[in-house]
């Protein structure tokens, strides 16, 4: 590859096909003023929701229906804008659909307003006398629940107009990132000069089995992040104290109380995903380790190879189109409600695949209600990218089953629970490779794809996670939170979790800089919940078959009309012990251990 290619230069079939959202611009932008015009037709219950239980049906309908709405409007925007960032025109769309998103948000902001202020059992008797709430019980339940930090309706209408704005640290990071960021070559083994982005970084170099490359393209890349630190450092910074301030509004007793009110998850829980993983997982980790470094006779072992593939002359490289084939034939376990979902993903186009100039990084799936999921990735031909699509196909298949099930006020789950299905779909396709060969040299190798899922989610976000604990910590504190005390903290976190055979210099202290999720909640620490439920219920296929998929399908389809812990208990895991969690962390170390054996 001599460049990294524009936009319009990749080929439109390695694109998404966002006409299914809409058929061209203007009628996206005929939608926009059609639900700014609409916006009455729920504000016209306003002050009329103590009426009567027929008048806050009419309402929460109207609202589902005027949401749906913004919600594709809003995904048009922001898919456009993800493949493209640099584009001017995508810049101004998505700003548009947040200002009325922002509009919409503040002017149905009394709907909960109001909801909260009605006397003790007035929602005990709406739903008796219209049975047909029953199917909105549960968001009532849990809106009721907010009453004790619920602000005045005035102050709650003024922060939800305020939505774009406090949201802008967010954007400022990706802005930044994506169309502002250049970075230059790096240098492989065979001395040529080869481009450096954060895609190619990051799903191809630095699992490259190209010594030099992997370390100077780690160098490159780090060197440009250096730069832009103090920015960073400020949109994050930026981002806390918005969170932290809000929270004290509120009564809460800490910022992440706030924030785990809505996952339904206790502290109890989210702690002991962070502290017994690493204490756990660390020791198996620093023998995966130690492991590479001897079987690349590396001369030592630093942060830019933990991700170098163990085996260099045996890794080989699979199209979009074999990745594809291969994951329906994984999947096909599911049933073919669930394969239908997997083959129209590749069939009509709804994963966008491309390595573009301005393309966001990572991936992900974003689920539109009344239209389908789309996915992102930057394709690399590796196997490891073929883990990453099941993964996102994950997040399509489930959503797609619970908005088919579910009216979309009970659509999606929890955070907690949300990568469970992703996660599930990865160890679904490491058991169908492990039985399509047990010759020694490729199960080896699936059993490091399969490391990279662990790798992944219990060690890049579990870090990630605490990070997030201790900045939190110490921001409540309030501390400054800055460039230095955010690369102090990285670097002790991996230094604790890596040990000292592991050589944590200040280019990986910079990792804190790589990934969006500090700006998604207390999002990043669910990965390893996800993948530790995921884990007990593979085992559980496994053993009993069927039955055990029949249980996943029924979680699957109920999306988020249960509790986290409640969907994970009828697939047969209980995630409020810490057993789960420990014997995934053991699950880890045994393939560690075969991987040594087969070495």
């Amino acid at each position: 590859m001599s460049k990294i290619l524009t936009r319009a230069e990749v080929p439109v079939e390695t694109t998404w096909n966002l006409d299914d959202i809409f058929p061209s611009k203007e009628a996206w932008e005929q939608e926009l003023n059609d639900i700014q015009r609409d916006i009455g037709t729920v504000t016209k219950y306003e002050g009329e929701l103590s009426q009567g239980a027929d008048t806050l049906l009419a309402c929460l309908q109207a609202q589902e229906e005027l949401s749906g709405r913004m919600s594709r409007a809003g995904a048009y925007a922001y898919l456009h804008q993800s493949g493209d960032s640099i584009n001017p025109e995508n810049q101004t769309n998505a700003s548009k659909a947040r200002d009325l998103a922002s509009q919409v948000s503040s002017a149905l902001s009394f709907i909960k307003s109001e909801i909260i202020a009605l006397p003790d059992g007035t929602i005990d008797q709406y739903i008796a006398d219209r049975p047909e709430l029953k199917e909105f019980e549960r968001s009532l339940r849990l809106l009721l629940q907010t009453k004790p930090h619920r602000l005045t309706a005035e102050t709650e209408k003024v922060l939800a107009s305020l939505g774009e704005v406090l949201d802008a640290p967010y954007r400022i990071y990706e802005r930044s990132k994506l169309a502002d960021m250049t970075f230059k070559q790096a240098v492989n083994g065979q001395g040529e000069e080869v481009p450096v982005s954060f895609a190619l970084y990051e799903n191809k170099y630095c699992e490259s089995p190209d010594t030099k490359l992997r370390r100077n393209s780690f160098k490159a890349f780090s060197d440009t992040l250096h730069k832009y630190r103090n920015t960073f450092a400020e949109a994050y910074g930026t981002e806390v104290k918005r969170q932290v301030i809000e929270s004290r509004l509120r009564g809460y007793e800490s910022v992440t109380d706030m924030l785990l009110q809505p996952q339904q998850v206790t502290k109890e829980m989210y702690n002991n995903v962070l502290d017994i993983l690493q204490e756990e997982l660390a020791p198996h980790m620093r023998r995966y380790a130690a492991l590479k470094k001897k079987v690349l006779q590396l001369d030592e072992m630093t942060f830019a190879d933990l991700k170098a593939p163990l085996d260099p002359d045996y890794n080989p490289e699979i199209s979009f189109q074999e990745a594809g084939e291969l994951i329906k034939e994984a999947l096909a376990i599911l049933g073919p409600e669930y394969g239908e979902i997997v083959s129209d993903a590749f069939r009509n186009r709804w994963v966008d695949y491309a390595d573009n100039a301005g393309k966001r990084t990572g991936a992900f799936c974003s689920s539109i209600p009344g239209v389908h999921s789309y996915i992102l990735i930057s394709w690399s031909d590796s196997m490891r990218g073929a883990f990453t699509l099941a993964h996102e196909v994950g997040h399509a298949g489930h959503l797609m089953l619970a908005g088919k099930y579910q009216r979309l006020t009970n659509a999606r789950p929890s955070l907690y629970f949300i990568e469970a299905p992703s996660t599930m779909n990865e160890l679904l396709l490491a058991d169908h490779l492990l039985t399509r060969s047990n010759e020694p040299r490729m199960r080896r190798w699936v059993i490091s794809q399969l490391l990279g899922t662990y790798f992944h989610n219990f060690v890049t976000h579990l870090l990630e996670g605490e990070l997030q604990r201790r900045v939190y910590d110490l921001a409540m504190k309030n501390v400054p939170i800055t460039a230095v005390t955010l690369c102090e903290l990285k670097g002790d976190i991996l230094s604790s979790f890596w040990g000292a055979d592991v050589v944590i210099d200040e280019e990986a202290k910079l990792t804190w800089m790589r990934q969006p999720h500090y700006y998604m909640s207390l999002y990043p620490y669910t990965y390893a919940a996800g993948l530790s439920a995921s884990t007990a219920v593979a085992k559980l296929i496994r053993e009993e078959g069927q039955p055990a998929v029949d249980r996943w399908l029924e979680v699957l389809k109920a999306g988020g009309s249960m509790s986290p812990l409640e969907l994970m208990k009828l697939a047969g895991v209980d995630m409020s012990q810490p057993d789960p969690i420990r014997s995934a962390a053991a699950y880890v170390g045994s393939l560690i251990d075969e991987l040594e054996s087969l070495y």
